[in-house]
Order: C-alpha cells, then sequence, then structure tokens
C-alpha cells in the first residue's frame, strides 16, 4: 500500500520541490530556549527532554558540519552517500540569540555538499523584526521552513504544559512569517490529559484556517528526563490507547486541508527514557496499522 495516496507525504513534497529523494539531518545548533534559561521559566515545556526535544541529534559540542558529516555516514548504508539533505535545526528554539550567530549556524549548513535547505524549530516568541528580515533573505537562498511547537490551541492545557506564550503570540508569528513567504509548519501533540476528542479535532480545525504549508503529528511522550516524567510518577492519568491514537489521527487527517504536507504521523520517544506509552517503540509498526486504518477505512487527508 502507497501512503500517499491518501495523504499528502513529506517525501512526495520533497521530490517533487527538489526532483529526487530529499533526507532530513537532524543536528544540534547549541541554542537555548527562554522557556529554560529563565527568561520565561527555568522549567521549559513540560513534555521537553533534557536534550530540548533533540534526543536523537549529534551532540552540540561537535560543529554543524561534524553533526552533518556524522549523520550522513550513519545513514550513508541505507540512503548512500549521493543523496541531498535539509539540514533540521532540532534541539531548542534556534532563532533564540542575534542575528550574526544564526547566520553563523545556518550557513556553515548550507555551505556543507548537497544540503539543498534548512528546516528550524523554534518558538513564535523567537522572532524578532531582525530575526524575521533574515528568515525572509534566507528564504530567497534555499529552501526554507520553520517549525513551531503549537501542541494545542486550549489555553487551560497551554498552562499546565508551561508553554509560555499565548494564542495572540502565536498567531502574530504565523502572519509575520507568511507575509513574508516563509514556509511554516506546525506540532500538535494528540493525547493531552484532559483534552477529549472534541479537543483535539478544534485544535485540527484551527489550524486549518491558517497559512501554513505542514503539520507534525505527535503522540504525547512521557519522559524519564523530561518534567512530565516525574508528574506521571506520582499522578498517573488515562493516556489515549494505540487504537485511539490511530482513529484521532485519521479524524485529524479529515479535516486538514490536503495542500498541508504531512510532516510527521507520530513522533519519537527515546526509549532509554520513556516510561509511557510504550505501544509507541515500535514506530514501523504504528505507522503500518495507521496506513492499513486509512485503507480499510477509506479515508483520505481533507476529506471527511
Amino acid at each position: 500500500m502507497r501512503i500517499e495516496e491518501h495523504i499528502y507525504t513529506l517525501n512526495t513534497f520533497l521530490k517533487e520541490r527538489h526532483g529526487q529523494k530529499i533526507i532530513k539531518l537532524s543536528i544540534d545548533g547549541g541554542f537555548t530556549c527562554p522557556n529554560r534559561d529563565g527568561l520565561i521559566s527555568s522549567d521549559g515545556c513540560i513534555f521537553c527532554s533534557e536534550r530540548g526535544s533533540g534526543d536523537f541529534t549529534p551532540s552540540h559540542t561537535k560543529d554543524i558540519s561534524s553533526q552533518l558529516a556524522a549523520s550522513v555516514q550513519l545513514l550513508s548504508r541505507k540512503w548512500g552517500t549521493a543523496s541531498k539533505y535539509i539540514a533540521y535545526f532540532q534541539s531548542y528554539s534556534n532563532t533564540y540569540g542575534s542575528v550574526s550567530l544564526l547566520k553563523e549556524k545556518f550557513e556553515e549548513a548550507l555551505s556543507f555538499p548537497n544540503v539543498q535547505g534548512i528546516a528550524i524549530a523554534t518558538r513564535p516568541d523567537c522572532l524578532s523584526d531582525s530575526v524575521l528580515a533574515y528568515l525572509e533573505e534566507l528564504s530567497h537562498k534555499t529552501h526554507l521552513w520553520i517549525e513551531l511547537g503549537l501542541q494545542t490551541i486550549h489555553e487551560k492545557t497551554a498552562l499546565w504544559m508551561n508553554r509560555g506564550y499565548s494564542m495572540q503570540r502565536f498567531e502574530q508569528a504565523v502572519q509575520d512569517l507568511s507575509k513574508r513567504n516563509v514556509e511554516i509548519v506546525v506540532h500538535l501533540i494528540l493525547g493531552l490529559p484532559n483534552e477529549s476528542i472534541c479537543d483535539m479535532l478544534a485544535t485540527a480545525h484551527y489550524i486549518s484556517n491558517l497559512p501554513l504549508q505542514g503539520v507534525k503529528l505527535h503522540m504525547l511522550h512521557i519522559l524519564d528526563n523530561a518534567p512530565l516524567g516525574d508528574l506521571y510518577k506520582r499522578q498517573p492519568f488515562e493516556m489515549l490507547s494505540k487504537d485511539e491514537y490511530i482513529s484521532t489521527v485519521a479524524k485529524v487527517l479529515q479535516i486538514l486541508p490536503d495542500h498541508f504536507v504531512m510532516h510527521r504521523l507520530t513522533g519519537d520517544g527515546d526509549p532509554k527514557h520513556l516510561i509511557a506509552p510504550l505501544w509507541t517503540k515500535n514506530k514501523k509498526q504504528l505507522l503500518n496499522e495507521i496506513y492499513y486504518y486509512l485503507k480499510n477505512n477509506h479515508i483520505y487527508q481533507g476529506k471527511s
């Protein structure tokens, strides 16, 4: 079965854009986050690991080129050495710094052989006017997209997770990036405690009306190296079962426009630190089950 028959995959999008297979290489740019360094909070988002959701990136003690080279070597047996790449600045908030620092990091990544573009994970409150101007300039030189971790539109949940910014700030960031024609990818977490299926679908409906280019769906992971791990051990709460997650993903896909690129249908929790849900450990099996659920129920992205 071809999942591309049911959703608009990142693989399809990148092949259309670049004419061949493109591999995303995750790197740690050595940035921090205003939700960790005390500007907003020192605790970070409740689900975020010690490495700022960059558990699978090389060490930030290595320079950008060395990290990219290490990732290429690791993946070369699977994809070969003639591949092209997107450099993905994943850990922490990768526009939280001076423009000169951003230029240093991003230009080094762009100078690496066969890098075709840059993906930058950041926060809506780390997009100053000077940073936005630089991102606009960068978007004219390479394939660029910005990833924003919205997770939910519901204020009660945002406070619980210590997200640290308002919906108004998020909306302003989307507007600022969109008017500069910078591609935007938004992260959503499914299975946040006290959110019903209707709550999750309301978030999907909301982002469907925004000028986005892509979406990442994640199951809530509980890690022992994140604040949520300690909370869960003290006060366990009910989580989505695998079947519930699969059916929720399907409902969300039917809501999202068919031109939104689906960058991810589930996330990765570092198995060394994962407390729950343990069924997410077998990502390949989970994706296969999602695909077959879509096929067997004749479900397509953007079609209810």
